[in-house]
């Protein structure tokens, strides 16, 4: 099972590679305003955000659901080549893979806590580091048009949903929770308040990064290719935290979240003051480890023992970080950019801020196992 997971997070993160790191710049490049690039890239986060809910009306998240997922976000993949070129038909395609994306990932993530446990989890989850990077470094070699970047991202999506589905047929081995309609019921966000938002927040400050980072460093006199080399620093740095981090997770793992978050107003404080500093930029980007990698894990192994409705934690994680945070990241990071680009890594360092004062008054939160 190791193996299949392994290979599942390699592409299923190479897709994120091509979409964070290239999507931006090739709508850029095909006449798409900043403020309607936010846009586009805030609509899968927002489905991501919302599709959670659906779960706590009696949807179950099982095999059929998953194995319908993938083949909704493979026919989204197909669909960007027609789509490319005319907004509204590119983000419904994008609302399409955002469905996907916000249930396939908190699937697997319990299967592989339950399974091989979070001391693990950082040796197996360090495998789509190395495909994120992997296919950076391939593609910016051979980017030479828009179609490019989607042949990549569907080749990816492709083999993404192929081990996505071998592992969903080893699921009914797996000890997840039976569905539990009660149990689903009494799930609650307000019960910790303060750690939610701070997961929202955090978010939000990485919406500059995810979404114009490579827009904004190519514009401050960056080479593309050498953009591409801070992305894949960054993605260096979280592989070695993923494999090395075993240790830390069995310290205080809410204060974990406070030290990340805290880092990682200093690393969008760096980028704000120094665009164009490459020393100064590679040591932001070595923050990556903390600010992302043990930021994850520290929250959904956090998470894993704080609700006993493990898989719907899990959904809501991805959906209130990932989802709503990434959603107004992107529109925010957008508008920003369009009508004050100077100010953008300082209005991260302020959320991220603001992320670290909401998880600090949730401070004292003990877990439930």
């Amino acid at each position: 099972m190791a193996l299949l997971v392994s290979a599942f997070y390699f592409f299923y993160f190479a897709i994120i590679g091509v979409y964070v790191i290239f999507m931006p710049k090739v709508l850029a490049t095909v006449g798409y305003t900043p403020s309607e690039i936010g846009i586009v890239f805030a609509a899968a986060p927002l489905v991501r955000f919302a599709v959670p809910f659906a779960f706590v009306r009696g949807l179950k998240l099982d095999r059929t659901v998953f194995n319908a997922a993938l083949g909704l976000m493979v026919a989204a993949a197909a669909s960007l080549f027609a789509a490319l070129h005319h907004f509204w038909a590119l983000l419904s395609v994008n609302i399409a893979f955002g469905i996907g994306l916000s249930l396939i990932l908190p699937y697997i993530e319990v299967i592989v806590l339950e399974l091989i446990g979070k001391a693990r989890y950082g040796k197996v989850r360090l495998f789509g580091s190395v495909g994120f990077i992997l296919v950076a470094l391939v593609l910016v070699k051979v980017l030479t048009r828009p179609d490019t970047a989607l042949q990549f991202l569907l080749g990816t999506t492709l083999f993404t949903a192929l081990f996505g589905y071998i592992i969903a047929r080893h699921d009914a081995k797996s000890k997840t929770e039976p569905f539990d309609p009660d149990n689903v019921r009494t799930f609650s966000l307000l019960t910790h308040p303060g750690l939610w938002i701070g997961f929202l927040l955090m978010q939000v400050s990485f919406g500059p990064f995810y979404n114009f980072f490579t827009i904004y460093e190519t514009a401050h006199g960056i080479s593309m290719e050498m953009t591409v080399y801070l992305w894949s620093f960054g993605v260096i740095a979280e592989i070695v935290l993923f494999y090395f981090q075993g240790p830390l997770l069995h310290r205080n793992l809410h204060r974990l979240l406070e030290f990340s978050a805290v880092l990682t107003v200093v690393r969008w404080l760096i980028v704000w003051r120094f665009p164009d500093h490459l020393t100064l930029l590679f040591a932001a980007q070595s923050m990556h480890a903390v600010s992302f990698a043990l930021f994850h894990t520290a929250a959904i192994s956090h998470l894993f023992t704080l609700y006993p409705q493990k898989r719907l934690a899990q959904q809501f994680f991805f959906g209130i970080s990932y989802g709503l945070g990434g959603f107004i990241g992107a529109v925010g990071s957008g508008y920003i950019y369009q009508y004050w680009p100077d100010k953008l890594f300082l209005a991260a360092a302020l959320t991220a801020a603001a992320a670290s004062a909401a998880l600090a008054a949730g401070r004292g939160v003990r877990t439930s196992t």
